[in-house]
């Protein structure tokens, strides 16, 4: 049994975990790697799934604090609603950090997700969005000028691009969606202020008019410990018969 050490290793951290109150700081990492008897290489490697699941955080000179049970935002996606609106309902306080807008020239993907040129302009929004002061998800959306002008995004503006669309009255009808875990890249970390390669959630979608148009390229990236997602499903196929001839 060759995991059985790591397993183990995850055990004992999550029982130290579990019984420490939210806002305490973990022994330091030569001293809990000592304690359990493993290298802090190893250490590091289990208290990453810890971290990404939201139980504990690491401040950067100050060492690793307990966090506690996260909120969770537990939704379907048979229907598209923004974050905002999710969080809402779940009775969570979430709201946006800064909030970056820029204009960027259309890259090969951008320009055939989007139906537009190469080169063409495009208005990227980035912002993360927080949960109890720390970062759960970086959101990215690219949208053709002609269908947001980035003075259109004030001080109000949410940090929901769906839902400024949809009070604008654009006439939107469905969403197409990619579904994948994937490792943060340094970019992506950074903003979600966790390690570089650790696993998130990743949504990558296309927002659709009546007339079919794509006015909305975004890549979503969640810290899987904060979210949890389901799809209901109709149970394909006709009806059978059985016949006893």
């Amino acid at each position: 049994m060759p995991h059985f050490p790591f397993q183990r290793l995850q055990a004992d951290l999550s029982a130290l975990i579990a019984k420490m109150p939210a806002g305490a700081r973990l022994p330091s990492e030569p001293d809990l790697a000592a304690d359990l008897g493993v290298s802090r290489a190893t250490l590091r490697e289990a208290m990453r799934a810890f971290e990404t699941q939201g139980l504990i955080r690491r401040r950067q000179g100050a060492g690793t604090f307990v966090v506690g049970k996260p909120p969770v935002i537990e939704s379907g996606l048979e229907v598209l609603e923004s974050m905002l609106t999710l969080a809402r309902r779940s009775g969570l306080d979430v709201g946006p950090g800064p909030v970056a807008v820029e204009q960027i020239q259309a890259d090969k993907d951008c320009a055939a997700a989007l139906g537009v040129a190469e080169g063409t302009s495009l208005v990227r929004v980035s912002r993360t969005m927080r949960a109890e002061s720390r970062p759960v998800a970086y959101l990215i959306d690219t949208l053709p000028e002609n269908v947001l002008q980035a003075e259109e995004l004030t001080s109000k503006f949410n940090g929901s691009v769906l839902d400024y669309l949809l009070q604008r009255g654009d006439p939107l009808v469905t969403s197409r969606a990619e579904i994948t875990a994937t490792n943060a890249s340094a970019e992506v970390a950074k903003m979600l202020e966790i390690q570089r390669g650790d696993v998130l959630l990743k949504l990558t979608a296309k927002l659709y008019t009546a007339s079919g148009q794509v006015v909305d390229f975004s890549h979503s990236y969640f810290l899987p410990g904060y979210f949890k997602f389901h799809v209901v499903r109709k149970v394909g196929g006709g009806s059978s018969v059985i016949s006893n001839q």
